[in-house]
């Protein structure tokens, strides 16, 4: 209870504090007021006064300044006599130096008469008395002064600096004490006020979640946080020396240009860790996008099964630039060649799914049907062919069924073949290619390990030939794509699993060559875009082999193994020929910048290799 008492008689004593110390301060407060408005009504007094008034004190300023006094008796205004004699006083006059001078005001305040006293003297009774009877005049000098009134020299100056008052030191404690007092607002600044009271409003979870899930939220998101990852992942080499320092430091490096260097190595940990790359592909409209298709996780059930990531090389970000997934494993991929908004993807259910990344969805667009019109079996090669008024989608499943599809359209095929050998041995596909500037006639790998030659249109619509050579199916397929002198369309290359390539003519139905320097399934092969004798192929054990016929035939004139040993499944050179990407088994998609030996070389043209080609299969005379 002690406490409880001590505590209630504290505050008591801190409220009596604080009301001694607000009646201080209100009555400083009056104090202050009431001082201002007697200076305030002091200041308008001085002001009433006449501008008479005021040169009369400047004029009494300026001789008292002199030493003449302004002191006025009250005299009548004649002389009289006095006990002095007229003739003391003439004496006195005369003598110019009797007593000091008296000042007297005369009617015109501009005219100012100086008397001595001898001249005034000093009234008696007697003369008051005889006054009136017997006046006395006398002469007076008067001297007229004029002076000038008084300069007044004013002027006003300004600044910016803020005006802070200094208060005292008391002031300031009970300020410290003291709660702040309530401001007196304007009516505007009140309504001010409550407009921005009302702008802050505080959101609740559910209207947060609304924004957070709106279509306008979304976009902005996602076009922001691909601007700012680009930023944040950008990296400058500040200390390029252009003098040709760091030239002469990486002489040995640029000497050994024909080799593979690693430029970027793309994996995410959620949507390609542990799926297998299953195709790759460049864009063609944006040279730096690289598409990659994968298969199922088999360690996380509920991801989707299917995935395509769109891998950036222009930015060193290691995330896609795009995520797309379906339900089922994508086992091809491509880009739309004159669609560059549009990606295409074959699935292991048999459905073609098509994605846009100007959508805000990861999941298809279009699909088309699972029904016996389209694919019901396994779809590994897709492919956009034609011209940009007059292009098809072309898709192989592997039950050897072939359907043209519009990309405006995938409810039905427009167009629809079964690829069947002599009319009874139907041919699994496993890859599909081209000739370059053909968009009718295609050769296919099947998994009996031979290859064929189809047409899409004409008399000989289908199967048209078969090429025999490989003991094992057929994992690759690229037919020659490099322009030059000669025309090489006819040439395409093939790989298997018998751990070998295969070189072919389309006007011979067996191999030109065989180049078997692998030790494992060769998974995939392909013709450089430029060089017209260099071709890439990769294998089970993490090998990627860069064959240049002009060099060697027996060996590749450049290999790179990738650190692991993973099996590497896919390898697409870059339009450009200067880099090279591959997929391995692990969901890796690796990046090599390729040196001097992928430039073009016109000594392929005289290789003493193609010139024993072509006398040995007599095809020399008929190019």
């Amino acid at each position: 209870m002690s406490d409880k008492s001590e505590l209630k008689a504290e505050l008591e004593r801190k409220k009596q504090r604080l009301a001694q110390i607000r009646e201080e301060k209100k009555r400083k407060e009056e104090e202050r007021k009431k001082k201002e408005a007697d200076q305030l009504k002091d200041a308008a007094i001085q002001q009433e006064e006449s501008d008479l008034e005021k040169k009369r004190r400047d004029a009494e300023a300026l001789l008292q300044s002199m030493g003449i006094t302004s002191d006025v008796p009250v005299v009548p205004p004649p002389t009289s006599p006095t006990a002095n004699t007229p003739s003391e006083a003439g004496s006195q006059d005369s003598d110019g130096a009797a007593g000091p001078r008296t000042l007297h005001w005369d009617s015109d305040p501009s005219t100012l008469q100086l008397h001595s006293e001898s001249e005034l003297g000093y009234w008696t009774l007697s003369s008051l008395l005889s006054w009136r009877t017997t006046p006395k005049l006398g002469m007076a000098k008067v001297t007229q002064v004029d002076f000038p009134p008084r300069e007044t020299v004013s002027y006003t100056k300004e600044t910016q600096t803020p005006v802070m008052t200094q208060q005292k030191e008391e002031e300031e404690e009970e300020e410290e004490i003291v709660p702040p007092q309530p401001v007196v607002e304007t009516p505007i600044e009140k309504l001010d006020q409550k407009e921005e009271e009302e702008a802050i409003h505080e959101l609740t979870e559910e209207e947060k979640l609304q924004i957070l899930h709106s279509e306008e939220f979304v976009n902005f998101f996602d076009h922001s946080t691909r601007i700012i990852e680009r930023a944040l992942s950008e990296h400058v080499d500040l200390f390029f020396d252009y003098s040709g320092r760091d030239l002469e430091e990486k002489e040995g490096e640029i000497q050994a240009g024909a080799k593979l260097s690693l430029n970027r190595q793309f994996m995410d940990e959620r949507w390609s860790k542990h799926r297998t790359v299953t195709c790759l592909d460049w864009s063609p409209q944006y040279p730096e996008l690289l598409l990659a298709s994968y298969n199922n996780n088999e360690d996380a059930p509920h991801e989707p099964d299917g995935v395509a990531l769109v891998w950036n090389m222009k930015y060193k970000k290691a995330t896609p630039e795009y995520v797309f997934h379906c339900q089922s494993a994508v086992m091809s991929a491509a880009f739309a060649k004159f669609h560059p908004n549009v990606v295409v993807g074959g699935t292991y259910s048999g459905q073609i799914v098509l994605w846009d990344n100007r959508s805000n969805k990861r999941t298809p667009v279009q699909r088309t049907p699972l029904s016996a019109a389209a694919h019901t079996h396994p779809v590994y090669c897709v492919n956009v062919v034609g011209t940009q008024n007059a292009h098809n989608l072309i898709s192989i499943s592997t039950d050897g069924k072939m359907c043209s599809w519009s990309l405006d359209m995938l409810s039905q095929p427009q167009d629809s073949m079964e690829l069947v050998f002599k009319q009874s041995k139907a041919v699994a596909v496993t890859s599909m290619s081209f000739p370059l500037g053909d968009v009718n006639n295609f050769v296919v790998g099947s998994e009996d390990g031979s290859v064929y030659m189809s047409c899409r249109h004409g008399s000989k619509a289908g199967i048209s030939e078969m090429f025999e050579g490989h003991h094992g199916p057929i994992t690759g397929i690229h037919c020659h794509t490099a322009a030059g002198p000669l025309d090489f369309s006819h040439l395409f290359v093939t790989s298997s699993f018998d751990w070998t390539v295969k070189l072919w003519s389309t006007k011979n139905n067996k191999p030109l060559y065989s180049f078997e320097d692998n030790s494992d399934y060769v998974y995939d092969v392909m013709w450089s875009p430029i060089h017209p004798a260099l071709f890439a192929c990769v294998d089970g054990v993490g090998h990627l082999d860069l064959w240049n016929l002009n060099n060697d035939t027996e060996v590749p004139t450049a290999s790179s193994t990738v650190q692991g040993n993973p099996a590497l499944n896919r390898v697409r050179w870059a339009p450009s020929g200067r880099e090279i990407a591959v997929g391995d088994s692990d969901g890796q998609v690796l990046v090599y910048d390729v040196g001097e030996v992928s430039s073009h070389n016109l000594v392929f043209y005289h290789s003493p290799f193609l010139i024993v080609l072509f006398c040995h299969f007599d095809l020399f005379l008929q190019m």
